[in-house]
């Protein structure tokens, strides 16, 4: 497996363009078959994504990579991720950052991705049953968020919850046709910079019930 995962970084992630050694370090420690069903762990180092149960997915190593590299998280930084899922990007994440807070909106999945963290020994990864539209108020505000479903524009509370300097990245629209965004925060408003073409899992719960959100087309 640690093979596999060398070989991964190599020709999944480095040939495609990441660069930052802290992030390629961390792609090279978490053990991604540790984070998929049994039935899937010949499968985990492939360059796709696979099912997790409850119709959600684990993303494909590279697209994981890609959005931590566009984090730019440093050391001393607290992260919000937005989709627990099966709890491997918050993994990567702790690598990288100082405090990972992660929100999953199915119960089961935060609770088993929850358990599996903390056998792995990770001590700075904190995982919460919620709805992610609503961010994590008590904890914010934040160097980096990490959104990991689509919304079909930006959550405004997750904006708010964001440190002036702070970036967050958030793929956004409706399947299939999403885009990857790197939104970062100034003093005098927001800058978005398009990536590239996504497919993600919908963004479930309040974000559905016609909350106010910030358009994504009033910012830069």
């Amino acid at each position: 497996m640690e093979e596999a995962r060398k070989e991964m970084v190599r020709f999944q992630i480095e040939s495609r363009g990441v660069q930052n050694p802290h992030v390629l370090r961390a792609m090279r420690k978490v053990e991604r078959h540790r984070f998929v069903p049994l039935s899937m762990r010949p499968f985990a180092y492939v360059d796709h994504p696979l099912p997790i149960g409850e119709d959600q997915t684990i993303s494909q190593p590279y697209i994981v990579a890609l959005m931590t590299e566009l984090l730019a998280a440093r050391p001393n930084d607290r992260v919000l991720e937005i989709g627990t899922g099966s709890g491997y990007q918050a993994a990567v994440l702790a690598e990288v950052a100082n405090e990972v807070y992660t929100i999953e909106i199915i119960p089961s999945l935060a609770e088993s991705a929850g358990k599996r963290l903390e056998e792995l020994g990770y001590k700075n990864v904190f995982v919460r049953a919620g709805d992610g539209y609503l961010g994590w108020p008590e904890k914010a505000p934040f160097d980096g968020i990490l959104v990991t479903a689509a919304p079909d524009d930006i959550p405004k509370p997750l904006l708010d919850q964001l440190k002036v300097g702070g970036r967050m990245v958030i793929p956004i629209g409706n399947y299939p046709d999403q885009t990857l965004y790197l939104i970062r925060k100034a003093e005098k408003g927001f800058e978005k910079q398009e990536i590239i073409p996504v497919r993600f899992v919908p963004m479930t719960g309040a974000v559905q019930e016609g909350n106010e959100i910030e358009s994504a087309s009033s910012i830069r």
